[in-house]
């Protein structure tokens, strides 16, 4: 019997909780490895520290001693187009599985989605905030 992800969607589920208890086991052997590999590199890793290895990378800038100093927001500008462009395909994995379901409307809403997108980045790309000098 073959049967369409919306008729899957309406069935009722007549298991109890032993059934999921093979995704349980699952789960804590992840949590149960990834904690193990985390010790693991903690305890059998090198420790040489250097200037280098002990300042901070993430801002985007050298560290400095007050916080009212100006700096370049160049970083957190791409830092926000990165998230906007991950966002973007963390709706399209769900759009491309079900798009045999959600049919023409699904696909046109989606080709909408993608050019708003599209012109907000040639947008972002004229104004040059992806420029790093």
């Amino acid at each position: 019997m073959d049967l369409s992800s919306s008729q899957l969607m309406k069935m009722p589920l007549n298991g109890n909780l032993t059934d999921y208890f093979s995704i349980l086991i699952f789960m804590g052997t992840v949590f149960g490895l990834s904690l193990l590999f985390v010790l693991l590199s903690f305890l059998r890793g090198p420790r040489r520290p250097n200037a280098a290895k002990l300042s901070p990378y993430e801002c985007g800038f050298e560290p400095f001693s007050d916080a009212r100093l100006k700096f370049d927001v160049r970083f957190y500008l791409i830092a926000i187009l990165f998230l906007i462009f991950d966002l973007e395909i963390a709706f399209l994995f769900p759009w491309a599985i079900s798009l045999m379901d959600i049919g023409l409307f699904g696909y046109f809403s989606m080709m909408v989605f993608l050019l708003i997108l599209t012109i907000g980045f040639i947008y972002e790309w004229r104004k040059g905030a992806l420029e790093w000098e």
